[in-house]
């Protein structure tokens, strides 16, 4: 069965030829004009990837994502279409749940190849993966859950593709770069996106994120997790 992806810009030349991309690659594409339209349309359709225009009329793409986030937790994937150096915007998008961003002008080929990536990160895996325990912090990479002190996390696809990465490589420094590879699958972009992700990481395992027991910072490097049972002997 095809994947379904919204697509949310009022151009209509861009809606269009983002569709015809989309369609060539083989999904089923959703239109949406503005952010009213865009929420309506999430929930008839209940699309497996929203494509996300931030400067809409009405509603504008970060109140609509922080509605989909805040009704309906991490849920669908969001890409976030940006004007190009509006870093403030892409980051206050990645801040609001976003799980990837394409800054304008873009190519449609890029946009399709990042949707894709999104959608396989998405998806539910095949191949059994061992759960991940780390004291009270418990991830399963099947069911693609996340508990800390046995309440379950909202995390976004990046955030808990990024949790497991990390989890899975303890006490290693890890190149902004190296995280931005081996979980966006960008070999290029911007490494921002990796900060921002690792900081509402922060914010949802760490007792008090200015000080992390778990995700530390490497300066002038990267990122190491500690597992805490290390420092507690277990």
């Amino acid at each position: 069965m095809a994947t379904s992806v919204l697509v949310v810009d009022d151009d209509p030349t861009v809606s269009d030829v983002v569709r015809r991309y989309l369609e060539h690659a083989g999904h089923r594409v959703v239109l949406a004009a503005d952010g009213q339209a865009a929420l309506d349309a999430y929930a008839r359709e209940r699309p497996d990837l929203i494509i996300l225009d931030l400067m809409l009329p009405g509603i504008d793409g970060l109140e609509v994502a922080r509605r989909l986030r805040a009704e309906r937790g991490p849920g669908v994937p969001i890409i976030m279409l940006t004007a190009l150096g509006e870093e403030v915007d892409r980051i206050v998008g990645l801040q609001v749940g976003a799980d990837d961003y394409v800054t304008k002008p873009f190519s449609p080929r890029e946009l399709v190849l990042r949707a894709q990536s999104v959608l396989r990160r998405s998806a539910p895996q095949q191949v059994p993966a061992a759960v991940l325990a780390d004291g009270d912090l418990v991830v399963d990479p099947v069911r693609r859950t996340a508990q800390l002190g046995g309440r379950e996390l909202a995390l976004t696809v990046r955030e808990f593709d990024l949790l497991a990465f990390l989890m899975t490589h303890p006490n290693e420094a890890l190149r902004r770069a190296q995280l931005l590879e081996s979980v966006w699958g960008w070999t290029f972009g911007d490494q921002s996106t990796v900060t921002v992700h690792v900081r509402r990481l922060r914010e949802k395992i760490e007792p008090d994120p200015a000080m992390p027991q778990r995700i530390h910072t490497v300066w002038g490097v990267g990122y190491r997790y500690e597992p805490v049972r290390a420092a507690d002997g277990a």
